[in-house]
């Protein structure tokens, strides 16, 4: 079923289409000397294009929408009532135009969700007990195994279980390489697969993958009416007056009504104020190609004016995983050699340590010699056998009750997660982890005063103090607020939000209530789907890049906004002057304001492309 906006929007075309031939025909009748008949396209005109123009400015009328459009309506009804038709004519198509125009310039600034969509397969190949079989994508379900062929679209979020290949993400994540997958890789729908089949395991149905979130904003944002729009209604309802005030006032002085005719038809730039949601569907757009969700518009407008940062700490600052950050090693021991052993038993432990320890070798580019004798009992952990050597890792508390040499060496007990080492029943290594910062977060913290203009920047999260403070001063923030429960992070971020508005970046489930009370809530990664539907925005990859990349296009949006209405009605009331002193006729004036509408709708689509700079890190 065709929707009334659609419907609307190819009356208008057509109307616009038939006052174009209408207009020519008018012309070539009056280089043939028929003056008569001239009249009579332009008369058909008015009657089938304008009456259901100015039906609907009517409805709109009753609504109490003073919108400069209305303008165009009082300039068609003057222009019959003078029995200048061809300036009605051309009001007609000027506005029926500008409702074309617009319609084409949403399509076009939506025009790479919309390319996405083509691109989504409609079945996938799901493999079962009888079989690869193809299946509509609303059957996949969490678990399911499925079979991405050479080239083909993956249909669903998942982890491969089989092959070796590539995979172009830049469609959805704006990165200009492809990905390498392997065992273990996870993927995201809508990437397109490389030369080498692999299998998946859904980790999300379709419906809840990356690609539906990316599809169901283009949606949503295409039917919004965000703050900025209504902007562009209250500059009409002062400049409607205002153009009414200057048309009475010419006609008045100059006795002559063609004037205020003129002056009508140059203030009528209703396309012109229409720009102004083509820039926030541009710039959401824009977004989504930068792996940036923008599910609420009204976020472009209002991240502007936010002063105070608040951060969660864990995954929004760090990377919410431990990482080795001191080896503190006995007398007697090497730095490399401990870390070659312990490494080399780790890859047969379960422990999250362990991944750490061998993230930390494989940064030393070590070579890791075989393990045998591994023994990990609950409470006890882990034993083996390395180069000759035994080997035990285990808490500070189980290896004092070890009775080892060296044990009186182990260092006072520091912050974060640690483990101890033994080597041949001597004591040998404390190895201490830590959440550790994103490599962006401290240069992001940093530049948020000078490029954003931000007041104040702080810290609420729920662990403990020393490790907060730790992470604090990693990233250069002095204000902190530790071992904060949920509602104690709403009650601070509705204090905050009380006295200057609040931009509030986290993560995990317990940030939901805090980001709903701050100005503008930002949802880091897809860990949480509570916290992704009470951000405003959310960032698909892990990154606080993207954060600075949507202030950026949010910022430049605002700009290219009020370029396209403030600019296209300065040049409208440039305008109003030469018609009130009678240097513009009401056909030459529905020209120039036509060209105006064109340039600032042109200018509006500027949006949906992206700048040259759009990060400052």
């Amino acid at each position: 079923m065709i929707s009334p906006s659609t419907l609307w929007a190819r009356k208008t075309t057509v109307i616009a289409a038939f006052s174009i031939a209408a207009i020519l025909l008018h012309l070539l009748l009056r280089l043939a000397g028929e003056a008569s008949a001239a009249r009579i396209p332009l008369l058909v005109t008015l009657a089938l294009g304008g009456l259901p123009l100015l039906y609907d400015l009517l409805g709109k009328l009753l609504k109490r929408e003073f919108g400069s459009d209305l303008l165009g309506g009082i300039s068609i009804v003057t222009s019959v009532l003078l029995g200048e038709y061809l300036a009605g004519a051309i009001i007609v198509l000027m506005l029926s135009g500008g409702e074309a125009l617009e319609s084409y310039a949403l399509r076009s600034a939506s025009s790479v969700l919309a390319a996405l969509a083509r691109r989504m397969p409609s079945v996938a190949h799901r493999r079962g007990a009888d079989g690869i079989q193809e299946v509509p994508l609303a059957e996949i379900m969490v678990g399911d195994t499925l079979v991405i062929h050479p080239h083909e679209t993956c249909p669903a979020d998942g982890v491969v279980i089989e092959g070796h290949g590539v995979m172009d993400e830049s469609y959805l994540t704006g990165e200009p390489f492809k990905i390498t997958k392997t065992l273990g890789s996870t993927v995201i729908s809508g990437a397109i697969n490389g030369e080498a089949v692999l299998a998946i395991r859904t980790t999300q149905r379709a419906a809840d993958s990356r690609y539906a979130k990316i599809m169901e904003v283009m949606r949503e944002s295409e039917a919004t009416r965000p703050r900025l729009r209504r902007l562009g209604d209250q500059l009409g309802a002062i400049y409607t007056p205002l153009a009414l005030g200057v048309a009475v006032s010419a006609w008045a002085i100059s006795g002559e009504s063609h004037r205020f005719l003129a002056v009508l038809v140059i203030a009528t730039p209703c396309p012109l104020l229409l720009a102004i949601p083509i820039a926030i569907i541009g710039s959401i757009s824009l977004c989504a190609r930068r792996a940036i969700i923008v599910k609420s518009p009204v976020v472009l407008e209002q991240i502007a004016g936010c002063r105070t940062a608040i951060f969660d700490k864990t995954g929004t600052l760090t990377y919410g995983e431990p990482k080795l950050t001191e080896q503190l090693i006995a007398p007697g021991f090497e730095q490399r050699d401990v870390l070659t052993l312990v490494a080399s038993l780790e890859r047969y432990s379960k422990h999250p340590l362990g991944r750490a320890i061998l993230d930390a070798a494989k940064a030393e580019g070590l070579q890791l010699p075989e393990a045998t004798e591994v023994n990990e009992q609950p409470g006890q952990g882990l034993r083996g056998t390395v180069s000759g050597h035994s080997l035990q890792v285990t808490s500070r508390g189980k290896l004092a009750t070890e009775n080892l040499a060296g044990a009186d060496q182990l260092p006072p007990i520091g912050g974060g997660l640690e483990c101890v080492v033994a080597i041949d029943r001597r004591y040998a290594a404390a190895l201490r982890f830590r959440d550790a910062p994103r490599a962006e977060s401290r240069p992001f913290v940093s530049h948020l005063g000078p490029k954003h203009h931000f007041a104040r920047v702080m810290i609420i999260s729920g662990d403990r103090e020393p490790e907060v403070r730790y992470l604090a001063e990693q990233v250069g923030i002095a204000e902190i607020h530790a071992q904060q429960s949920p509602e104690q992070k709403l009650a601070l971020v509705r204090t905050e939000t009380a006295a200057a508005k609040t931009l509030y970046v986290g993560d995990g489930i317990n940030d939901a209530p805090a980001m709903m009370a701050a100005t503008v809530g930002i949802a880091i990664g897809q860990n949480s789907d509570v916290t992704a539907e009470a951000a405003g925005v959310v960032i698909m990859d892990n990154s606080l890049k993207k954060v600075d990349e949507f202030m950026h296009i949010s910022r430049r949006m605002r700009v290219i906004a009020l370029q396209s209405a403030v600019g296209g009605m300065a040049l409208s009331v440039i305008g109003m002057a030469f018609a009130s002193t009678g240097h513009l006729s009401p056909v030459s004036g529905a020209i120039a304001q036509e060209v105006i509408d064109v340039l600032a709708v042109l200018n509006a689509l500027r949006a949906a492309f992206p700048p040259k700079v759009i990060h400052d890190l």
